[in-house]
């Protein structure tokens, strides 16, 4: 089993920035890939930026050059940089652990770009 916990989640304008991370817990040697996704109100939860136990990233088309993942794995923590925020990033946003044959997810943390 493998425990999320997000923080960092808030109110900004746009433009502005923020930082999200997650503290992951349990059996964390299992996990492959990390991840965050959001979701916004009425769509679809969708991949934001991953980033591999080797440290490769990937990330959305929309978020490429203002959002950066990164981790530290001596604190068991993912983050997401969030840069040049805009209205349409608002949603919730989790954290994702993928292990083998499992994934795991966070509780959410709403992000809310607005002006």
């Amino acid at each position: 089993q493998v425990q999320l916990v997000e923080s960092g989640g808030g109110l900004v304008q746009p433009g502005g920035s923020l930082k999200l991370s997650c503290v992951a817990s349990g059996s964390i040697f299992k996990i492959n890939v990390l991840g965050w996704y959001r979701q916004a109100p009425g769509k679809e939860r969708e991949l934001v930026a991953s980033i591999t136990r080797l440290a490769k990233t990937a990330y959305a088309d929309s978020v490429k050059g203002r959002f950066t993942i990164s981790r530290d794995n001596a604190k068991n923590t993912v983050y997401l940089q969030m840069n040049s925020l805009k209205p349409e990033d608002t949603a919730v946003y989790y954290c994702n652990a993928a292990t083998t044959d499992n994934e795991y997810w966070g509780q959410g943390t709403q992000v809310t770009v607005s002006s």
